[in-house]
């Protein structure tokens, strides 16, 4: 049996070492891939070869509320995700859930708990903290921004975080190293695909995805 291969980006690297130790400990001979930003992410995942699983942090450099969270799931659909945060109001963990993650991990879980965590979402099962009840997710209006949400390419979805920053189409594609033409292409696909009329509005809906404190 190929060993497993798992990513874990998270900020702080004496996390990083801990959770590495903890997995390590339970999945013999597996490969792990760490990094402490979105861009590590993206770059991890272009380097190619096959990934099992990606344990993510909801708030480091590169990410905004559930940003991340969406990026990933929109550039690689079939990879479970597990996100790993210090925020465990129950309201995220289902909006976690709701926007893609396979499973939602506290940090402060004992070892053992994060352990059959990780393996039942390798057995293809929807994890989250006892007492959290993931099957009332959203009112119906919030699972249709989520389905919109969802049909952004990983590309736009960055543009979005983007223009959530304030940035113009210039500096847009000066940090991504794409034309303004390309910029503007994403721009008006974002708003067709959100089915809103203007920059002002798409700024709203990066609110709700990255105002973690209002759930």
């Amino acid at each position: 049996m190929k060993p497993h291969h798992f990513i874990i980006v998270d900020d702080h690297p004496l996390f990083r070492d801990a959770l590495k130790m903890t997995l390590m400990r339970h999945f013999g001979g597996m490969r792990i891939s760490e990094g402490g930003s979105l861009e590590d992410l993206t770059t991890m995942m272009q380097s190619g070869g096959d990934v099992d699983l990606v344990l993510l942090d909801l708030t480091m450099p590169g990410v905004r509320g559930f940003s991340g969270l969406l990026y990933l799931r929109a550039r690689s659909p079939e990879i479970p995700v597990i996100v790993v945060s210090g925020n465990e109001n129950p309201a995220v963990i289902r909006r976690c859930i709701e926007y893609g993650a396979s499973g939602f991990i506290p940090k402060s879980l004992d070892v053992d708990e994060i352990r059959n965590a990780v393996q039942a979402v390798l057995d293809g099962a929807i994890w989250a903290p006892q007492g959290v009840d993931i099957t009332t997710s959203g009112l119906p209006p919030i699972q249709d921004f989520s389905n919109k949400l969802a049909s952004l390419t990983p590309q736009q979805v960055r543009v979005l975080m983007m223009l959530g920053e304030g940035l113009l189409n210039k500096q847009i594609a000066f940090q991504l190293g794409v034309s303004e033409a390309t910029v503007k292409a994403h721009v008006s696909a974002i708003l067709n695909k959100l089915q809103v009329d203007s920059r002002t509005q798409a700024v709203i809906a990066v609110n709700k995805i990255e105002n973690l404190e209002s759930l």
